[in-house]
């Protein structure tokens, strides 16, 4: 089954370890929007700009950045 054109965008989840955001990205959210669900654990929000500009996800450490 070929998955529809909008899912074919999404980039894959959780591949890489770390990530740089901005502010544009906010609120910050693992898997980010752009990335596909599908394989993924459930979406938790996680507030980077409280945890002085880094934060880990609970579920698949992914570790997020905040630029500037």
């Amino acid at each position: 089954m070929t998955p529809p054109d909008s899912a074919a965008a999404l980039k894959p989840a959780n591949t890489e370890h770390r990530y740089e955001i901005t502010r544009g990205d906010l609120p910050l959210c693992c898997p980010m929007p752009d990335m596909a669900l599908w394989n993924s654990h459930p979406r938790v929000y996680l507030a980077i700009e409280d945890e002085g500009g880094e934060s880990t996800c609970p579920y698949c450490g992914a570790r997020y950045v905040l630029l500037g």
